[in-house]
């Protein structure tokens, strides 16, 4: 190979590099991303379920009352 074809070839290996790793990072924020999405929505419906659970014991303890 010439010197013009290795220093080519060293320019593409680091481009392929530099892209892989693009791509990884990449991945890695819309995984966390995801997640995040994914937390939203379990912090969410904890909540909603705290609420049906406070409001269940609540008409429990209206419900003793009257008797």
């Amino acid at each position: 190979m010439s010197h013009s074809q290795s220093d080519e070839q060293q320019r593409l290996e680091e481009y392929l590099r530099k892209k892989a790793k693009e791509e990884q990072e990449s991945q890695q924020q819309q995984e966390a991303e995801s997640l995040s999405e994914y937390e939203a929505c379990v912090l969410r419906e904890s909540a909603r379920v705290k609420e049906l659970i406070d409001e269940a014991q609540k008409k429990a303890r209206d419900g003793s009352d009257d008797e």
